[in-house]
């Protein structure tokens, strides 16, 4: 039986960049341009009902790096209140005063993007008057301890069914965004811009803020279809919660009873299940979560290998987000140690 390579440092994983070395040609209608470096893979145009939208150059690979921003703006939130969040005023003081400090061609890059506020809003008095504070509030994006506004990543639309992803590199001080999934020559990059494992009226309420609805595939859904799009999403939140409350220590040589083994092949089962759902769903933000579950449940029962091969699975999966994260070493140290565990319930002694 061939056992999986074993992992490769991380310092020498490859970078997956977004473009060919030089500009070639696309079937896809796009502004014509000549250049010897790699263009950004994507470009901003009009889309139908949401002003401005991204859209890829040419076919992005799972994992390419779409972009890397640098917030143009930061601020340290004022304290959140239960029920109302951050104070309008105190947000938008905030924001004033680290606009004033920007160049002129980065204020109008801020005040060119998209804000929305609730009725009545504007008419509270001081405080609320101030349009920073509603783009602020439209578009920032939590950045470690602060918060960020991002230009250009603010132009990704939002998606319930999303193709890309993103991450805060706090070694960078950059929001990278990159491709979760494969993206066609053309179609539109959206990320999500709220949590996904809730039900569509939870999602168009939470989308509220935004001033928008969303017109995904998954938020067209009505009738039958759409109550078991629901259904599934609420059941990938529920095993989530159950398969991490229970993945606790891992050990080959614990002794258990029946009823032990019993919960840990149902986990098993569940952790199958739950990545069944998340493709029926097309949540593949979520896919490296599922992986490390999957490997956790299968290395309880003992079945090395399909916990090494899951476990490897969700060390690239993190690859991709952030190579050098603490996700990353965590997915790194378990598929070596599964690894092992295979080659020790094989006889298999050493590669």
């Amino acid at each position: 039986m061939l056992f999986l390579p074993l992992l490769i440092s991380l310092s020498s994983l490859p970078t997956i960049y977004a473009s060919p070395p030089t500009c070639k040609p696309t079937s896809f209608p796009l502004p014509q341009h000549t250049c010897s470096y790699p263009p950004e893979p994507y470009i901003v145009l009009p889309t139908a009902g949401k002003g401005l939208g991204v859209f890829a150059r040419h076919d992005l690979p799972p994992g390419t790096i779409i972009l890397r921003e640098t917030p143009i703006l930061t601020i340290h939130p004022p304290p959140f209140k239960k029920g109302t969040g951050y104070p309008m005023p105190a947000i938008s003081s905030a924001v004033r005063t680290e606009f004033s400090k920007l160049p002129p061609s980065s204020q109008t890059d801020i005040l060119h993007l998209h804000h929305h506020a609730f009725p009545g809003e504007f008419d509270k008095g001081d405080g609320w008057t101030d349009v920073l504070g509603y783009i602020f509030r439209t578009n920032a994006y939590n950045t470690g301890t602060d918060i960020g506004l991002f230009p250009r990543i603010a132009r990704i639309n939002h998606s319930c069914q999303p193709n890309a992803a993103y991450v805060w590199n706090e070694r960078e001080r950059k929001r990278v965004v990159y491709a979760s999934r494969a993206i066609r020559a053309g179609e539109e990059i959206s990320d999500s811009y709220i949590p996904l494992l809730i039900p569509r009226e939870e999602r168009k309420k939470r989308l509220e803020r935004y001033g928008f609805q969303c017109s995904c595939e998954a938020c067209l859904l009505r009738g039958k279809k759409g109550r078991e799009s629901d259904e599934r999403r609420v059941e990938i939140s529920t095993i989530f919660k159950e398969l991490e409350a229970y993945n606790t220590t891992i050990s080959s040589s614990q002794t258990v009873n029946k009823e032990e083994e019993k919960k840990a092949i149902d986990a098993a089962k569940r952790s199958l299940r739950l990545l069944s759902l998340l493709e029926k769903e097309q949540l593949a933000d979520y896919y490296a979560r599922a992986y490390k579950a999957v490997a956790v449940t299968h290395a309880r029962v003992r079945d090395w290998e399909t916990a090494s091969v899951w476990a490897n699975k969700g060390f690239e999966r993190r690859v991709m987000e952030d190579a050098g994260s603490a996700w990353t070493v965590e997915m790194a140290e378990l598929t070596g140690r599964f690894i092992e565990e295979w080659k020790r319930s094989m006889g298999a002694g050493t590669v």
